[in-house]
Order: structure tokens, then C-alpha cells, then sequence
């Protein structure tokens, strides 16, 4: 029997459809159909310069949204070999991990209501409120920042946000506890997880897979360890993984994360450094030459600019750990404002390659559990 699952169902996560052969309760055949939600995004920033296309970079992944951001800045900064101040790398270290954070839990609280537990689906918004409220207070934003900038951040953080941030930190601890208490040892959700969806250390490796995927399987691999980005090295934190490469395992490696991210987040907090938070230089990189009064621009354009940056002819492929894997821009410049090639290679996308091989052979309530141990969402999968 051929069952069409999704895009409307709620444990879809977006609007994924996947069309499953049934034989009785036995999965056969797993077919993903993606596509409900493209956007055009790599010909949209093709016909942009960075600033412009900052502000659409936040509907990709838009539970992770300063790690877009992120990526978009980073790519600009390494072609045009820009200097980040200091204050302004470690601003930036504390929004991606604050980020990462509010996207675990938002992968926590659906992930448990598809295997039936509902308790943590509304205790996860507790947490990601208190991480929201942080974000708006420092960017004025909630979800959708435009908060990174070439060379820096839009603005600095306001009085009294790192008490506040340390105050959560702490507060958060004791949620996470909560969290394990409520949910580890319980057997029902044990019976779900355990042994569901393995993925073998090899498999991992030729499928590409990466982030949470990747270390469940008993590898060590963290771009904030391997690439040096932002002022990571500066902190004392361990990268999470697990052997057995189940869907407990992933669940496993997520939770650890969160803890390691208020470590990184605290030792920020409290070593951050003064300085400019934006290195201005870059700010008339490209303004050749300043409007006369009244001449054809203040008459007919009547309004500033916005500051382009000229994108060198080279080619370049930059990357960050967000929290579903590695997000990365392969980016080629040539000379205008504009990048001649914009390629993002989003983790979810790639991660849900794996789906069709890890669903077969199971029975059709193991689908929800394994899709949700993949944590895709669809704004990056399709684009």
C-alpha cells in the first residue's frame, strides 16, 4: 500500500511530503519530495550586494537564524581579508551559541511530541522565550536579527544584557537538568528511541552527514574546533558525541551541546574585551565619490546609498557549525558588488539524504522518530 505522508502533517516540520510503501505496518520504500518551499535564495543574493541580501538570510533556517547571518558575513570578510575586532568576535560567539540553544530546544520539544510526550513541547518554550527576550534586547529583533555586519555587528549590547545573559545561564542549568530528569531514563521514550535508526561510523562519512548526525556516530568532528572561527579557541569546551549512532544517541549529543554552549556563553561573558564593535574602515570601501548639492542624485535618488562591498575576483567556499551540521556558501566574486555565484550547502538538505535508507525495514511509527532525530527544517532544504 502507497501512503502519502505530509506537507500538511504537523510532524513533518515544514511542508516535506514523503511517499511511503507500506507492506502491512512495514515500511518497504521511502520517497522525500522536496520543493514546497523554494524561494529562489542563491539567485535572490546573486542579484543583491550583501547588505541588501542580509536581512533574507534569517529565512533559510529560521530557528538558527544568527548562524546565517553568520555565514553570509564570513564569506565577504575572508575574500576581502577584513579584520573582525575583538569585542565584536566574541558578541558574535555568544549570539551563535545563545542561537544554537533556542534551536536544540525547538528541536526538543517537536522531536518529543512525535513520539508522544507533550510535557517538554511547552517547556522548551519557557527556555526559548528567556533566549528571545535576550535577542530583542541587544538586536531589537525576536527571530529575524540583521544583526551581523562585514567587519562586526550592527550595534553594541546594551546596558546591563550581560548580567541579564549570566543570569540566564545560570537559570538554564537547572532547565536542562529538568529536562534530563523528565526525560533520559524514561522508559517509554527509551522503547522509541533505542536502536531506532542506526547509522554505522562509515555510512556517515560516504553519506556527508553532519553536526549532531555525525558526532552520534562516534566521531569527533566540531568546525568550531577544526576551522578556529570567531574566538573559539579561546574557551575551554568539549566537543559531545556518542558510539552507538541511534536516535537516543543524537538526542544525546543535542542535550550535551546545550551545556557546553552556556560553558562557551559564560566564559565569554565574562572575559569579553572593550573596543569597537565594528572595524569602520570597511564602511566607504566603495563610495568613489561624494554626490554634489543638488546634482542628479540628491534630485532624482534623494536618498544615501547603502554601503556596497566590492567582492574580489576569487572563489571561495566558508563554513560554520550551526546546529543541524555544517552550513556552508560556496561564493565567487568578480569584481562588482554583486557575487557572480552564491551556492549555500544547507546540513538539513544533505542530512535528509539518508532518510529513505534508515526508515526501511522499520515499522511506520519509527518515520516520526527518525525524521525527527535528523532535525531538518525546510526554509534551508529547499531554499
Amino acid at each position: 500500500m502507497i501512503v502519502n505522508m505530509g506537507p500538511q502533517h504537523p510532524s513533518m516540520h515544514g511542508v516535506l511530503r514523503l511517499i511511503v510503501t507500506l507492506d502491512g505496518e512495514d515500511v518497504i520504500d521511502c520517497e522525500p519530495i522536496l520543493g514546497y518551499l523554494h524561494r529562489g535564495m542563491e539567485k535572490i543574493a546573486e542579484n543583491r550586494t550583501i547588505i541588501q541580501y542580509l536581512p533574507y538570510v534569517t529565512r533559510w533556517d529560521y530557528l538558527a537564524t544568527m548562524f546565517t547571518e553568520a555565514i553570509t558575513v564570513n564569506g565577504p570578510e575572508l575574500l576581502g581579508n577584513i579584520q573582525v575586532p575583538k569585542r565584536a568576535s566574541y558578541i558574535r560567539a555568544i549570539m551563535l551559541e545563545l542561537s544554537r540553544i533556542a534551536s536544540h530546544l525547538l528541536w526538543l520539544g517537536p522531536f518529543m511530541a512525535d513520539i508522544g510526550a507533550q510535557t517538554p513541547f511547552f517547556y522548551i518554550f519557557r527556555e526559548r522565550e528567556l533566549v528571545y527576550d535576550l535577542f530583542e534586547a541587544a538586536t531589537g529583533m525576536r527571530m529575524m536579527h540583521n544583526y551581523f555586519r562585514i567587519g562586526g555587528v550592527a550595534a553594541d549590547l546594551p546596558h546591563g544584557w550581560i548580567d541579564k545573559c549570566l543570569d540566564f545561564c545560570d537559570y538554564f542549568l537547572t532547565g536542562v537538568t529538568e529536562y534530563q530528569k523528565l526525560i533520559t531514563r524514561n522508559p517509554i521514550f527509551l522503547e522509541r528511541v533505542e536502536g531506532v535508526g542506526i547509522i554505522g561510523r562509515e555510512d556517515v562519512i560516504n553519506w556527508s552527514l553532519s553536526g549532531p548526525m555525525l558526532r552520534a556516530s562516534g566521531i569527533q568532528w566540531d568546525l568550531r574546533k577544526v576551522d578556529h572561527y570567531e574566538c573559539y579557541d579561546e574557551f575551554d569546551w568539549e566537543v559531545q558525541w556518542q558510539k552507538e549512532g541511534d536516535s537516543l544517541a543524537r538526542y544525546l549529543v543535542r542535550i550535551g551541546e546545550m551545556t557546553e554552549s552556556i560553558k562557551i556563553i559564560q566564559q565569554a561573558l565574562e572575559g569579553i574585551p572593550g573596543g569597537p564593535y565594528e572595524n569602520l574602515e570597511i564602511r566607504d570601501v566603495d563610495r568613489e565619490r561624494k554626490p554634489e548639492w543638488n546634482d542628479f542624485d540628491y534630485q532624482f535618488i534623494s536618498k544615501k546609498p547603502s554601503p556596497t562591498f566590492e567582492l574580489p575576483k576569487q572563489e571561495l567556499y566558508v563554513r560554520v557549525e550551526a546546529p543541524k551540521g555544517e552550513l556552508g556558501i560556496f561564493l565567487i566574486g568578480d569584481q562588482s558588488g554583486f557575487p557572480w555565484r552564491w551556492k549555500i550547502r544547507p546540513p538539513g538538505f544533505i542530512n535528509l539524504q539518508i532518510l529513505p535508507q534508515l526508515v526501511k525495514r522499520m515499522k511506520l511509527a519509527d518515520i516520526m522518530t527518525i525524521l525527527g532525530s535528523i532535525d531538518i527544517i525546510m526554509g534551508e532544504v529547499d531554499r
